[in-house]
């Protein structure tokens, strides 16, 4: 996962080295988005999480998308070629993020939510390793590119020692329309619109928090120290998310998978709401909030995936995480691309609060499922 922000993470070096268009910061972060939808609707409707080995899958995919990345470095920044590599990185991850939680499902006793939240708390200190990169490798943004390709390269070495689970069952016979259960499906349809608006918010975040911590910090703090102060704050914010994820999954499936994301969407609704008033503080008070921030705004992820394979068809999950995960990102290339609107329009005082409606929709939906009577089947009846 350390391929998917390995761009983003260094857009501050590419504007001061190549003068990009704000358009072009977006796009190099919303090209992964488009390939990875593309992907995800295309195995959802092939069924290929379900009936691949999602070993060589991974293996695969993570391969596809380490070549793409690290082609990035042979091409102009400022030409199409940047934002088409990274659509083909964004396609190749399609194979590697829902098919991992795939694979933790099958090894799932009574713990659906701390194994797929150790998954997720994975993959999200994997997105946050770039900002590290970044700050280790200074002004220069090829160091990053490139260690994030190497490390791509290395987790198809290792997926090949994970084993698959006992709750593995059989492969389904091909049926695309199977993927429109996730839809018709009122408990589905409410695990999904929780699940929507929770990405909502988070990847805007994730992808524009190094971009307010500098701007932030260029106000209070000395212009050396600013940036690199930025790159590890952004580093800390999101990879915080995996204690959140760990954590949450742990007492998802002791106190119930619909309360956990319910708390969580609030405390991250309520910070993106008002982190904007912080703007130009302290950097102390600021980091701690979006730290704070950062382990509520993925702390759910997790718990909408494992409500999920719950719920569904046993021999689906596959194609419903996958189908899941397409509609999420979808609706995260429409607030990528809105927030450099959003901060020239509102300022970065109120540029993040627009985010705050995704989580308050997210909260409805759950509570709505928590009432429904399928909900006894989420964490062994602990809704």
């Amino acid at each position: 996962m350390a391929l998917w922000f390995s761009a983003s993470a260094v857009v501050p070096s590419l504007v001061a080295q190549y003068d990009l268009s704000k358009f072009m910061q977006a796009t190099l972060t919303g090209a992964v988005q488009v390939g990875f939808v593309v992907g995800c609707l295309g195995s959802a409707v092939l069924g290929l999480a379900d009936r691949l080995d999602p070993r060589r899958f991974i293996a695969t995919a993570a391969l596809v998308g380490a070549g793409a990345n690290a082609s990035l470095l042979l091409v102009d920044p400022t030409t199409l070629a940047m934002p088409l590599l990274r659509f083909v990185t964004g396609l190749a991850m399609a194979g590697v993020y829902p098919v991992g939680m795939k694979l933790a499902s099958t090894w799932a006793r009574g713990d659906m939510g701390l194994m797929v939240g150790i998954l997720v708390g994975a993959l999200t200190f994997g997105s946050a390793t770039p900002h590290l990169f970044n700050a280790i490798g200074g002004v220069d943004w090829r160091i990053p590119v490139a260690i994030a390709s190497a490390s791509a390269v290395g987790a198809a070495a290792l997926i090949g020692f994970a084993g698959v689970g006992p709750a593995r069952t059989p492969a389904p016979r091909f049926d695309p329309r199977a993927v429109l259960s996730a839809w018709h499906d009122e408990p589905l349809r409410l695990a999904n619109l929780g699940y929507l608006g929770h990405m909502w918010e988070l990847y805007a975040m994730w992808a524009w928090i190094a971009v307010f911590l500098h701007a932030s910090f260029a106000l209070t703090l000395s212009a050396e120290f600013a940036p690199v102060a930025a790159k590890l704050g952004a580093f800390a914010t999101v990879a915080a998310g995996a204690i959140g994820c760990v954590a949450a999954g742990y007492l998802a499936d002791r106190v119930g998978r619909t309360a956990i994301t319910i708390v969580a969407m609030s405390i991250s609704g309520a910070c993106a709401a008002f982190i904007g008033l912080l703007y130009g503080g302290s950097p102390a008070l600021l980091l701690a909030v979006c730290i704070v921030w950062g382990i509520a705004i993925v702390a759910d992820s997790a718990q909408f995936s494992a409500s999920i394979a719950e719920l569904a068809d046993r021999s689906r999950v596959g194609t419903m995480l996958t189908f899941q995960t397409a509609m999420g990102f979808t609706l995260t290339l429409v607030t990528i691309h809105l927030m450099p609107h959003w901060v020239e329009a509102l300022g970065w005082r109120f540029a993040f609060a627009p985010l705050a409606f995704g989580p308050a929709i997210g909260v409805w939906a759950m509570a709505r499922l928590r009432q429904h009577p399928r909900a006894v089947a989420l964490a062994g009846g602990r809704r």
